[in-house]
Order: structure tokens, then C-alpha cells, then sequence
């Protein structure tokens, strides 16, 4: 009777080992984490794409910032994995700017820039000496100025580029009043000027179509205004980051960003290699 005893204690013990040993070797197994910051409130095409990278074991995890500026200072001080909120140009334009290092990792939509009105049905009946308001960060307000002229408003010297300001206009027959302002303000002054220059995902934000209401909407899909998801330099061959890109590049994903924006967004999906050298 000892002896059975204490054969069956052994063997308790065996299993119990046994047992913690499986807890052991599962404890550190898991999805890794990966934070990824936007601008704006809405993440329901980033929930999308999370539910597709859970399956390759990423826990994407969405940050929402209300500005263009906080999600790259985040990405640069390690407190983001991941950004993906601006276009090449902007991009561009901060790193340069304030010197940090984050590099593009892969494109994702044009988000066509629209001129909102409450007051005119059309850029016709905008009467001469209107204010309008635009985003005041250098590479926003360039391209509204682009929009204004595109929309046959006015002119702008050879050498405006991308960056173009107020004094490179050289034809302005309704004698149009530029008004910059914090990208986040634009859809509140709609009440104040007679029309406002709004970004793409700030419009949705504030209730806005950007496929319905604008009286003028960017046609041109030049490559300055793809946007794109950003990484740290050192961090940019990652192979979980890359395989966010290619599950995003997916042709599922393309129809979920048309059906879910009503085609207010373009799905663009290029090569890094072309959105570095756009120039």
C-alpha cells in the first residue's frame, strides 16, 4: 500500500510539472503589440486593418490625435510604433523642419482637399473681396493655394512649388482674402469666412462630405499628396511593420476604404521608393 502511494504521488508530481512547464512555455507567447497613431477620431479603417493583422499575430493598436504634429513627435520620441495620418509632402516638410528621424514605409490613400462653404452653392457665386480660409502648416496651405487654382480662383507665380504662400499669388480677379488658420479650426470658420480650405479626414470629423459637399475638391492625384504610414529609420525593415503595409495593400482593404468613404478616399498603393522621390 506504501508503495502504491507513493508511486501515485510521483506520478502527481510528474504531471503537475508537466503542467507548469506548459504554463511556462505559453506565458511568453502572445500577439505583439503595435501602436499606430492618426489623426482624427474615426479608426474604423485601422480596426479593419487590425482584425487582419491579429491573425499574423499583431495587436495593432490605435492612438487618435487631434493635430498633424503631435503623432510625428510621438513617432520620433519611440512613444508610437507606427504613424500613419499625412501625406509625402507634409512628411516631408516636418521632418526637415524638426530634424527628426522617421522614414515612410508604405502608401495608402489620397485623400482628396476640398473648399467648403455654408454660405455659396458655388465658387461663382463667391463675391469679390471673400475670405477664405486655409490651413496655416506650410505644406497645407500650398496646397490649398494649388486648389484655389486649380478651381480657376486664382494664380500662382512659377515658383510657388508646394509650399506656395499668399504673396506668391499673381492673379486673384476676386480679389480673395487669404485667411491661415490651425488645420483643426477650418470647418468652425465656415460661419465667419465665405468658404474654408479643409483637409480630407478633419472634414469627416466635423460632419462634412468630401465627396458631396465640397464647391471645389482636388482633382490632381500627384504624388506629393499620397499619404502614407511612417516609421523610425532604424525600425523601417521591421517585418511585422512591413506586413501591416502589405495587408493594407490588399485588394479587400481597397474596397472596404472606397465603400466605407463613400469614395472620399483614393486608395493608392505605390512603391516607398516612388514617394521618396516624387521631387
Amino acid at each position: 500500500m506504501k508503495k502504491i502511494t507513493t508511486l501515485f504521488l510521483l506520478a502527481l508530481l510528474a504531471l503537475t510539472l508537466a503542467a507548469c512547464g506548459s504554463e511556462t512555455e505559453g506565458a511568453g507567447d502572445g500577439n505583439r503589440k503595435i501602436t499606430l497613431g492618426i489623426s482624427g477620431s474615426d479608426t474604423t479603417i485601422w480596426d479593419y486593418i487590425a482584425d487582419k493583422v491579429e491573425q499574423e499575430g499583431i495587436d495593432l493598436q490605435i492612438v487618435t490625435f487631434s493635430d498633424y504634429v503631435a503623432p510625428n513627435i510621438a513617432l520620433a520620441e519611440g512613444e508610437l510604433d507606427l504613424n500613419a495620418f499625412q501625406t509625402i509632402s507634409y512628411f516631408d516638410e516636418f521632418v526637415e523642419e524638426h530634424n527628426i528621424d522617421i522614414v515612410p514605409i508604405g502608401s495608402t490613400v489620397i485623400a482628396p482637399m476640398g473648399l467648403y462653404s455654408e454660405k455659396y452653392d458655388s465658387i461663382d457665386e463667391l463675391p469679390e473681396g471673400s475670405q477664405i480660409a486655409v490651413p496655416n502648416e506650410a505644406t497645407n496651405m500650398g496646397r490649398a493655394l494649388l486648389l484655389l487654382q486649380e478651381a480657376g480662383l486664382i494664380k500662382l507665380s512659377d515658383d510657388a512649388g508646394l509650399t506656395g504662400t499668399a504673396d506668391h499669388i499673381i492673379e486673384n480677379p476676386k480679389k480673395l482674402e487669404i485667411v491661415p488658420m490651425v488645420a483643426a479650426q477650418t470647418p468652425r470658420a465656415m460661419a465667419d469666412v465665405a468658404a474654408s480650405i479643409v483637409n480630407n479626414g478633419i472634414a469627416v470629423d466635423a460632419g462634412l462630405n468630401p465627396t458631396d459637399d465640397p464647391i471645389a475638391r482636388e482633382s490632381d492625384t500627384a504624388t506629393p499628396y499620397i499619404n502614407l504610414i511612417a516609421a523610425s529609420a532604424e525600425n523601417a525593415d521591421d517585418e511585422d511593420y512591413l506586413k501591416i503595409v502589405e495587408l493594407y495593400q490588399q485588394e479587400d482593404t481597397a474596397d472596404f476604404i472606397v465603400e466605407h468613404t463613400k469614395g472620399a478616399q483614393i486608395p493608392t498603393f505605390i512603391p516607398v521608393e516612388e514617394l521618396v522621390d516624387y521631387k
